[in-house]
């Protein structure tokens, strides 16, 4: 097992005590902290890992990464922040964290950071401008919200028998949920479906969702975008295969769990281009002249045998637009 791969299992704040006194590196450091979960260690940290790669920046070789992965629970965030800049790392990575970006903003405006946030980066104060960062960070803003239109009505032309869609939403992420649920509720007046809200924001809570499913039957569940129901994708999966209800994610990690389909932005190269990022600011280019990219790759992914256990057919049309099937 490399040291990248004992990190992650480690998990995130236990990460500190380990790597300060286990190792003093002499090679510069790149902190890095994602609010997935250590589960998605393998495919984004290898991201991530090959964007450093293409901007000649080898893991070992001229730096050293700390990955760290909060599952969805930002309260290790300041002392996290508080040790990258006691420790002058050379380059904070926050890649699908807006929680995260922020906290290293609030923390540091010398450290440069490099974002992948789904929000208006200008809004949430992290730039200046997206052409024109103008201070310490810069980064990857990839579409989110803007795509709940488009998943919401792929689920309708999925299950087109579909009238009641419940959406399920962490209440304690309030600014991301509050507008997903306002971008579904204006779709859904337009697709001519009905709403109604589930929130939960841990283990138990996602198990109440499912029971109250339960009670006032939804035909579709459309699941927000959110680190921690990343974090529980299997047991989203799990109860959605029990209650035999039709799924919709951002993301195809939740596909590959079982759940039915997923929409959104391609997010291992997101990690791939905050590697980038991350490496060319590491050779010496700087935050504030490095404009904020925005995302263009897009996944449409399917879980054919999802489909068969729910009785769906699903239409070829969807099947050749598809970017993925899973059999």
């Amino acid at each position: 097992m490399n040291r990248r791969e004992i990190i992650a299992g480690l998990g995130s704040a236990a990460v500190w005590p380990v790597v300060a006194h286990a190792q003093q590196p002499a090679m510069p450091v790149i902190g890095f902290v994602s609010g997935r979960s250590p589960e998605a260690a393998t495919l984004n940290s290898a991201a991530f890992s090959k964007g450093l790669n293409e901007t000649g920046v080898i893991e070992g070789k001229n730096a050293i990464v700390e990955y760290h992965w909060l599952d969805g629970q930002y309260d290790p965030l300041p002392s996290l922040m508080a040790a990258f800049v006691r420790r002058r790392v050379a380059v904070i990575a926050t890649p699908g964290s807006s929680p995260a970006a922020l906290a290293a903003k609030g923390a540091t405006t010398m450290i440069p950071i490099v974002f992948a946030v789904s929000e208006d980066p200008v809004r949430l104060g992290l730039v200046a401008s997206l052409a024109r960062p103008g201070g310490n960070a810069t980064g990857i803003n990839f579409f989110l919200r803007e795509l709940t239109a488009k998943r919401l009505g792929l689920l309708h032309e999925l299950v087109p028998g579909a009238l009641r869609v419940a959406v399920l939403i962490n209440p304690t992420v309030t600014r991301n949920d509050e507008s997903t649920l306002r971008e579904v509720q204006e779709s859904a007046r337009t697709l001519g479906l009905q709403i109604q809200v589930l929130k939960a924001s841990t283990g138990r809570e996602i198990e109440a969702a499912f029971a109250t499913l339960a009670r006032e039957p939804a035909d579709a569940l459309f699941v927000s975008n959110d680190a921690f129901y990343t974090s529980r994708r299997v047991q989203l999966a799990t109860l959605a295969a029990r209650y035999a209800i039709p799924t919709a994610h951002a993301a195809r990690e939740f596909v590959d769990a079982g759940g039915l389909m997923s929409y959104g932005t391609d997010i291992i190269d997101v990690y791939r281009q905050v590697g980038v990022y991350a490496g060319r600011i590491f050779r010496g280019e700087k935050a504030a002249e490095l404009p904020v990219i925005q995302s263009t790759k897009f996944e449409f992914v399917i879980n054919l045998q999802t489909a068969r256990a729910l009785g769906i057919q699903v239409p070829e049309t969807l099947l050749a637009t598809a970017d993925e099937v899973i059999q």
